[in-house]
């Protein structure tokens, strides 16, 4: 079942007196967001999206692409814990990884660069 994202609230311009009636559409529609999590392995949900395309969504990982400044490369690495998420506490209650949050990994600190809900893949920035 999908979620309404119309704006049926919206002020109307041209002159036009009063409100106009307006039907639900599925064009319309969204979703409920996928809350990617550290899990014991790597899962990707693919969602159907607007104009016959797809979109990747990351429910679980455990591996992050990790780019080390220093030396100017990407290294895969396992995450090991949530360390925080400081966009929303809420989020860095129950550990839910968005862009921004910070994940301890085996090379150190790092933190999320992409946006796992709507890239489907994990890319962060190794913090010294």
């Amino acid at each position: 079942m999908g979620i309404y994202h119309g704006n049926d609230l919206r002020k109307i311009t041209g002159g036009l007196k009063g409100r106009i009636a307006k039907k639900k559409r599925k064009a319309l529609t969204g979703g409920y967001p996928i809350l990617t999590t550290i899990g014991q392995k790597n899962e990707i949900k693919v969602v159907k999206a607007t104009g016959e395309t797809y979109k990747a969504k990351v429910k679980q990982a455990m591996e992050v692409n990790v780019y080390i400044p220093k030396e100017k490369k990407t290294v895969k690495t396992k995450i090991t814990k949530f360390i925080d998420n400081p966009s929303n506490k809420d989020l860095a209650r129950r550990g839910i990884i968005t862009k921004g949050a910070i994940v301890q990994t085996e090379i150190g600190k790092a933190v999320i660069t992409s946006r796992p809900g709507q890239d489907g893949v994990l890319n962060a920035v190794l913090v010294e």
